[in-house]
């Protein structure tokens, strides 16, 4: 396969998850992708239990850094810098999750490497940004879920704060690191010049709020949390008991509810006063609920599947457990064998993106400082054993 990004070399100082997830979409999807790891134990991740993979190694690090090269350097020594600087020349991108102090301290940022590569690209992804006064607060992803409101309208009405399941605001942040680096190699290659882009964890989780912040910024309206997760304008869309489980079904628009009460049997809810429109359905979603319960409680969610699939939408609720070892992920090749040097029956996520209808390949996370000497030899670094001596490499 021919990946798009082939050609393209990105250097990451990166750790744990925002920012190695970001930058395995672009190392699996052609680019050479190579870590800046610190000497000692590189990424925090790779001590990340509860599962390792020997020593400096574990699933969890694996999870983030698939497709990569690895390149163990000091930045805070002078030696570490002219390594970077060397590399910085043979490079299209450079990119970090660090505080948002420490880029400018550590000499990557534009300003520090425009000299070195004009067209150098410079993407920094912190927690709460670099020009600000929380620059030198650190911060994960629960806090920015908690900041930006997701723990008010997430779980039932009543309960507890609660946040995603996920760590969904350093996924986004990531994927928003990886389209702000493709945004800036576009630029760069046609001006000749690159550029610093920003994006932090708090502006990430905040955007995420989207239509519910249009609401409110413009209409006072707050949302809040909704029973059976259901949508907050819209109903029946939500989650409903069967004879074994529980399914989704989402009636968002008036063709979908008038099918989903054929397909149930029940033709005489599209009349009943109570449920014919959009706003009387919400005004009697209790009871419109009941309903609906007492009649998916009389099969298995598999049979609602397969009665609904197609015609209405609709999903099984399921376990992760059940989700990963679904045929339909087995398939249609989401859940795929990368077999690893301690681990040869290891199996992972595809990237979602397809080319040709095809996935794009995978190969494990590197050893730490795997590429070290490859890559100092490529760039006439001549004393490779002083340098690892003095703890540099």
């Amino acid at each position: 396969m021919t990946l798009p990004l082939t050609g393209t070399r990105i250097l990451s100082l990166e750790q744990y998850g925002a920012g190695p997830y970001g930058t395995m979409f672009l190392a699996q999807l052609g680019a050479e992708v190579i870590k800046l790891e610190p000497p000692k134990g590189g990424d925090s991740s790779r001590a990340t239990g509860p599962y390792f993979l020997g020593e400096d190694d574990s699933l969890f690090y694996q999870t983030f850094n698939l497709n990569k090269r690895s390149l163990t350097l000091d930045l805070k020594a002078p030696e570490g810098q002219d390594i970077l600087h060397r590399l910085v020349r043979t490079a299209h991108a450079v990119t970090n999750n660090a505080r948002g102090d420490q880029p400018a301290k550590l000499g990557l940022d534009y300003a520090a490497l425009a000299k070195t590569n004009p067209a150098i690209v410079c993407v920094h992804a912190s927690a709460y940004g670099r020009d600000n006064p929380r620059a030198t607060w650190p911060g994960y992803d629960y806090l920015m879920q908690a900041e930006a409101g997701f723990l008010s309208v997430t779980g039932d009405p009543g309960g507890e704060p609660t946040r995603f399941g996920l760590s969904m605001v350093d996924f986004m942040t990531g994927t928003m690191l990886a389209t702000a680096t493709l945004a800036g190699l576009h630029e760069a290659q046609r001006t000749g010049k690159g550029r610093d882009y920003d994006v932090s964890l708090l502006d990430a989780a905040l955007h995420q709020t989207s239509y519910p912040a249009f609401w409110y910024l413009n209409q006072g309206h707050v949302t809040g949390r909704a029973p059976r997760n259901a949508h907050p304008s819209i109903t029946p869309s939500q989650t409903f008991r069967t004879a074994d489980g529980w399914v989704f079904i989402m009636a968002q628009l008036p063709k979908f509810w008038a099918k989903l009460a054929d397909l149930l049997g029940a033709p005489e809810m599209k009349t009943d006063p109570r449920f014919a429109t959009t706003p009387a359905r919400l005004e009697n979603r209790d009871e419109l609920t009941r309903l609906l319960d007492a009649i998916l409680m009389t099969k298995p969610t598999a049979h609602w599947v397969e009665t609904l699939g197609g015609h209405v939408p609709v999903a099984p609720v399921h376990d992760l457990a059940q989700a990963l070892d679904s045929p339909w992920f087995a398939a249609n090749g989401m859940v795929t064998p990368i077999p690893h040097p301690q681990r040869p029956d290891m199996r992972g996520l595809a990237n979602p993106i397809r080319l040709d209808q095809q996935r794009l390949p995978n190969r494990p996370a590197p050893a730490l400082g795997a590429d070290t000497e490859a890559l100092l030899t490529e760039i006439g670094i001549p004393d490779i054993e002083s340098l690892r001596a003095k703890g540099v490499v």
